[in-house]
């Protein structure tokens, strides 16, 4: 237990958005209470979204702190999606610190670890194996998916409110058809064959 080394101000970290062809990858760091009641936090992918919707407004009854960083399409063409992942969920951490809500100790989704000097621990399925990193898939579940929200509002024909900008059949058939748009990812196989067709929406 981290708690009897000392630690009291653990934050869980983790990432929405590493798969799809389009959009920003999303970060969220979560201090829980410790006091609170860990089980409804698991990971987002076995959550409606009403679900999301109601465990976050539990978060903010609860007090949690709550950070995120939204890392762009133009930035994860540049730096690798890896990279872009990890620096989302350091800006989360950061937006934290920037709250004075600093952590003393990281739990992070995944096999790597961030490129801050706090004491931290990468957990493999940490999402459904820490509570806080659990709330954090949450957060950023719910921010990325308004993103996209968004992002369908300029780019209607790429009905990214139904798909998020993940590699449906859809999808592929859209990009194929008109090419990509400015939100998507043109590194990534399935957008990069097709930069440079015409298209209108862009």
């Amino acid at each position: 237990m981290l708690r009897t080394r000392g630690f009291t101000s653990i934050a869980g970290a983790d990432e929405a958005g590493r798969g799809p062809l389009a959009g920003p990858v999303v970060g969220a760091a979560v201090i829980l209470p410790h006091d609170c009641d860990y089980t409804p936090f698991c990971d987002s992918k076995q959550t409606t979204e009403k679900q999301r919707y109601r465990l976050r407004d539990l978060m903010h009854r609860i007090d949690a702190k709550i950070g995120t960083g939204v890392v762009s399409v133009e930035t994860i063409d540049s730096i690798n999606i890896l990279q872009a992942s990890l620096l989302a969920m350091k800006l989360a951490v950061d937006a934290l610190v920037e709250t004075a809500a600093e952590p003393d100790f990281i739990l992070v989704d995944g096999n790597r670890q961030l490129p801050l000097p706090t004491p931290q621990e990468a957990l493999v399925k940490g999402d459904s194996r820490s509570a806080s990193i659990g709330a954090a898939s949450i957060i950023a579940k719910i921010l990325r998916d308004e993103l996209m929200g968004e992002l369908h509002k300029r780019h209607p024909a790429y009905n990214f409110i139904g798909h998020k900008g993940y590699p449906t059949a859809e999808h592929r058939r859209i990009i194929r058809e008109i090419g990509p748009s400015s939100a998507h990812r043109r590194s990534f196989k399935g957008v990069r064959e097709f930069v440079g067709s015409a298209n209108r929406y862009r």
